[in-house]
């Protein structure tokens, strides 16, 4: 479908608007915003008929809030059918109103009356509201509509399935019909609705947004839940097989912040946005065709058009804005047949969010847990032996024949393969005692690493919680770990010196039962 503006800044907003629409996201208006705002910007009353996730709290937010006045008298009113969208829709409407310092409070039953009163004296300039707690106010007195000038009814199709018609009428006709501006939105338009409507609106103005007929490709979807986003797209890009890869960001600043950190970590990576001039565009598309960059993070407006083959994954480090947006983005991978996979990083409060996309692309999205550090030694284990098989396939390697010969007089064969491998994976390290003299006094038996973790009897911890961290995480069997010493603050437990570093790499600032622990070689006795 075809879009009345490309852009939100072709529409006619404040600039404290648009920089909270940028803050939060927005690029471009979704079909419903582009043909809502502007309606209702000019005053008109408007019928909506779209559905969940498609954007409508901000078509009819950005342009009510806009239009609010400076003084802290409720001049707007939603209308939704459960607390849960009231709360969903006051934390938005907060976010849009920022820079205007519009208050919003969301009012509904099970939550106390009399904290809500006070919240309505301090004043508020919106009230997102059930029916049912909105009259008992009304009622008390407690909350006036005198004047209110925007009404919103939000999915009145579900009110009226819950019995909320008579409520509705009562309390519209507690607020001024004169200059009263009313917008409706519902996913259908039964009779009473459509009765409602011609009682109460002024030639209003129809935006029907038609259900986009979308597909979702085969490919694999899953999604992890973390707050550490970037320590986990870390772990994901260490472990996945991954080709040619898009990471969708939803901000410009977004891009050029994960391109920042994931060029710091050695990933071949560029960003692609709006801000970006054709030349710079052409470039950064130019490197990533010739294989030159492994990882391209974009916006979605930016990724628009993009015609790339082979895409292997794509990750949404931002959830998506609504299910189209996550449809055309995850399109982008397995193409012409071909295997992809799709992953989306969410932190706990997306978990909504994720769900509502879900059930309106009528697709299945698997949690999964992030991979672990012993994940990531068991895949780089195996990519050195990949590569090895295949540097003994192709031969070539006689000129080094005569190097093991010398060797195996002194050493086993099987070290002398294990050290080359060391000595590729690793690099040569000069001094090797100077790394190896903090371990060599721990106050450790022979062979063995005693080290110093930060917790211990204060947070519970028992020696079966640290035998399982560590030997899942430095992937050792349980029974190699040695001695172990739980004092009040702090922890001693031995480890063989041959894993030592190993377990020290893994285990610094890791966790045990939800504390984030130090570990070091102790001092020794």
């Amino acid at each position: 479908m075809k879009k009345d503006t490309e852009f939100f800044g072709d529409i006619q907003l404040s600039k404290k608007m648009l920089a909270a629409i940028t803050e939060m996201g927005f690029e471009e208006p979704s079909p419903i915003q582009s043909q809502t705002i502007p309606l209702v910007l000019a005053g008109n009353d408007v019928i909506g008929q779209a559905q969940t996730g498609t954007g409508k709290t901000a078509a009819f937010g950005i342009p009510t809030l806009e239009r609010i006045v400076d003084n802290r008298q409720i001049q707007a009113l939603v209308l939704t059918p459960t607390r849960e969208l009231a709360i969903q829709i006051s934390e938005e409407l907060t976010k849009i109103g920022k820079f205007k310092r519009i208050k919003a409070l969301p009012i509904y039953g099970g939550q106390s009356i009399d904290r809500q009163i006070r919240a309505l004296k301090f004043g508020v300039q919106v009230v997102i509201g059930t029916p049912g707690r909105l009259l008992d106010h009304i009622r008390r007195n407690t909350i006036k509509l005198d004047s209110v000038k925007t009404l919103i009814l939000d999915e009145a199709d579900e009110m009226l399935d819950m019995g909320f018609i008579d409520d509705i009428e009562t309390i519209i006709q507690n607020i001024p019909a004169e200059d009263r501006q009313t917008l409706l939105f519902s996913a259908t338009m039964p009779a009473p609705i459509a009765k409602l409507a011609g009682r109460y609106m002024k030639q209003p103005h129809k935006v029907t947004i038609s259900k986009e007929q979308l597909t979702v490709p085969l490919i694999d979807q899953w999604y992890y839940e973390t707050r550490e986003k970037l320590e986990g797209l870390c772990r994901v890009l260490d472990v996945e097989e991954i080709g040619r890869l898009i990471i969708f960001c939803r901000t410009k600043k977004g891009v050029d912040d994960l391109v920042a950190s994931l060029q710091a970590r050695g990933y071949m990576s560029d960003g692609l946005h709006g801000d970006l001039s054709q030349s710079q565009r052409d470039r950064v598309m130019k490197k990533f065709r010739d294989g030159k960059l492994e990882i391209l993070v974009a916006t979605d407006v930016a990724a628009r058009g993009l015609d790339i083959e082979d895409i292997t994954h794509v990750i949404n480090y931002d959830i998506p804005q609504d299910h189209e947006s996550y449809v055309h983005r995850i399109g982008r991978t397995g193409r012409a047949g071909k295997k992809g996979s799709a992953i989306t990083f969410i932190e706990p409060r997306e978990y909504r969010q994720l769900k509502i996309i879900e059930k309106l692309a009528k697709t299945r999205i698997i949690r999964k847990q992030l991979p672990s550090s012993a994940d990531i030694l068991e895949r780089q284990r195996e990519v050195i032996k990949t590569r090895l098989a295949q540097t003994l396939d192709r031969r070539g390697f006689t000129d080094y024949h005569s190097i093991i010969v010398d060797l195996s007089s002194d050493y086993d064969p099987v070290d002398i393969a294990a050290a080359a491998v060391k000595l590729y994976q690793e690099g040569y390290k000069e001094k090797p005692e100077e790394t190896a003299a903090p371990l060599a006094h721990t106050g450790a038996e022979p062979g063995m690493v005693r080290l110093f973790i930060n917790i211990g009897r204060s947070q519970k911890i028992r020696p079966e919680d640290i035998v399982r961290t560590i030997a899942n995480e430095a992937d050792i069997p349980g029974s190699m770990i040695g001695v172990i010493n739980i004092y009040d603050k702090f922890t001693f437990v031995e480890i063989p010196e041959d894993v030592a570093e190993r377990v020290m790499s893994v285990m610094h600032r890791n966790t045990i039962k939800g504390y984030k622990i130090n570990v070091e070689p102790a001092k020794s006795r």
